[in-house]
């Protein structure tokens, strides 16, 4: 097998990804943008981010076994995920790696995000929930930015799918899990007005728990390794 076999190979095997990699990378992805100053993440902290009920759909609970084995396939497998100890901690911290693979732009980074996280949507959609990513000028630049991954020159990364009916906008998908049966896609009814209001208020007060969550992890960290450093000194 001759090196573009296996650059091609490699490459497939990307875009093959199980929904539990696409969760633990669209999570490092989202951190690294929104929450800078804890990225890259602990184990602990990247639990918490994919079992958090806000801004994901469809909700998951995982454990750190399997969150563990997810990274190990990332690593060693994919090449799309890397570990690393900082100095001055002892425990391992994990990032993404997928501008090594690909020069997207903030633009596609964060639509790709979303797309991880929430599944399928309308450009719309996708714009308002990346704002707290990268702030879209209109649903134009969105679907500028959407046509880009979809004729990407190695492969379309994203698909637009069929209308659903009663709606006005067409939905896109990406393709880091295989292809997409079309015909088969999953047509969602439009939510009633009042459940879209309870739905924001769900996700208010679940993004004040994870906040709340990752919080505790990091002071739990930081008062195990004070702990650690005090002891050298008795």
């Amino acid at each position: 097998m001759n090196e573009n076999e296996n650059d091609a190979k490699l490459f497939n095997a990307k875009l093959k990804l199980s929904q539990i990699e696409v969760r633990v990378l669209g999570c490092l992805i989202e951190k690294e943008i929104s929450t800078p100053e804890y990225y890259p993440l602990t184990l602990n902290s990247l639990l918490a981010a994919c079992n958090q009920k806000s801004n994901r759909n469809p909700v998951m609970l995982f454990d750190d076994k399997t969150i563990i084995r997810t990274l190990e396939n990332l690593r060693y497998d994919r090449q799309l995920v890397r570990q690393f100890t900082a100095s001055g901690s002892r425990v391992p911290k994990y990032k993404h790696d997928l501008l090594s693979e690909w020069e997207f732009t903030p633009q596609q980074l964060a639509v790709l995000c979303e797309l991880f996280l929430r599944g399928p949507q309308t450009a719309g959609q996708l714009r308002t929930h990346a704002s707290r990513l990268f702030s879209f000028a209109d649903s134009s630049e969105v679907e500028a930015t959407l046509t880009a991954l979809a004729e990407w020159e190695d492969g379309p990364l994203v698909i637009k799918l069929p209308r659903d009916s009663g709606c006005r906008e067409q939905r896109w998908a990406h393709l880091f899990s295989g292809e997409i049966d079309i015909s088969q896609s999953e047509v969602e009814p439009r939510p009633e007005p009042a459940r879209l209001v309870v739905q924001a208020e769900n996700e208010r007060i679940a993004a004040l728990e994870t906040e709340v969550a990752s919080l505790r992890t990091e002071i739990d960290q930081l008062l195990t390794e004070f702990s650690a450093f005090r002891q050298q000194f008795e």
